[in-house]
């Protein structure tokens, strides 16, 4: 079993010297994956339910603290990373135009030593989208399509696209990833992120489930998969924050083979490194 961190760009990591002391830590537990958490604004009071808490606010209650744009987090470290993937856990990717994001991650993949993948998700916070003049409305069809598009810019080009939310004619969008694309890890916690998932994706995140539910989604994904002719074997399955040792065969049977905690301080991270993470190995 392998083990990543969730929100590798926030609170003390945001700045420099804790980002860098971040990585530092993280190579020498053996971490497998820092997943960076993404938000460009964060509204004042929002009438949508954050997913992951059982009351729908974002924990502590805040939306005033350092959120470092996510991107840009990442290539900051990049160069300091050896053995440790970087991914987006995950980017809200209707809100972000799919031609630059593609340079983007292709960029920031030819500058890495280290593995790269990107996760997407649909997103939880309308008022967001509000702010940033997206629309709500079919952000799954948007998704699905900015992934096709993307692909389609990281193979062999000129590339043509035409699509009912991005079209565009032979254009070239160079440098193109190493191993000629960069696997697309689909995040989310419904049945929706699940089809998804096993439809186009790579890789599935829920983070941050019961072992229950999570075995559920894990069946729409693999159902999924088989329809439309995929291999669900192949597919990456990235299981959030579970905290007991007990539990880890669980989910090892089920498929997963990265457990992706919440952020730790770098002490913790440190006795995690030696009384999880080392016994694994």
């Amino acid at each position: 079993m392998k083990f990543g961190m969730q929100g590798a760009n926030l609170g003390r990591y945001a700045s420099r010297d804790g980002a860098m002391e971040l990585i530092e830590t993280a190579e020498q537990v053996g971490l497998s994956t820092l997943w960076t958490a993404d938000h460009i604004v964060l509204p004042t009071s929002y009438e949508s339910a954050y997913p992951y808490s059982p009351d729908g606010r974002i924990p502590g209650g805040r939306t005033d603290f350092d959120f470092p744009e996510l991107l840009i987090w990442m290539a900051y470290v990049a160069s300091a990373l050896r053995t440790v993937r970087l991914a987006t856990g995950v980017v809200i990717l209707p809100q972000r135009n799919p031609l630059l994001l593609a340079k983007q991650y292709a960029t920031l993949d030819n500058l890495l030593v280290s593995d790269l993948a990107l996760g997407i998700g649909v997103g939880w916070l309308e008022e967001e989208c509000v702010a940033l003049g997206v629309p709500w409305e079919r952000r799954g069809d948007r998704t699905d399509e900015y992934v096709a598009a993307m692909r389609a810019l990281w193979a062999d080009g000129p590339t043509t696209f035409e699509g009912e939310f991005c079209h565009f004619d032979s254009i070239h969008c160079l440098p193109r990833p190493r191993r000629g694309t960069i696997p697309i890890i689909v995040g989310g916690h419904t049945e929706a992120a699940a089809r998804r998932a096993g439809r186009i994706g790579d890789g599935f995140y829920p983070w941050k489930l019961p072992i229950e539910r999570l075995s559920r989604l894990i069946q729409v994904m693999t159902a999924e998969a088989v329809q439309a002719g995929r291999d669900p074997s192949v597919i990456e399955i990235i299981a959030g924050e579970e905290k007991d040792p007990n539990q880890y065969h669980r989910l090892a049977e089920l498929g997963v083979t990265e457990i992706a905690m919440g952020p730790m301080g770098i002490e913790k991270l440190k006795r995690f490194g030696d009384e999880v993470i080392a016994p694994h190995r």
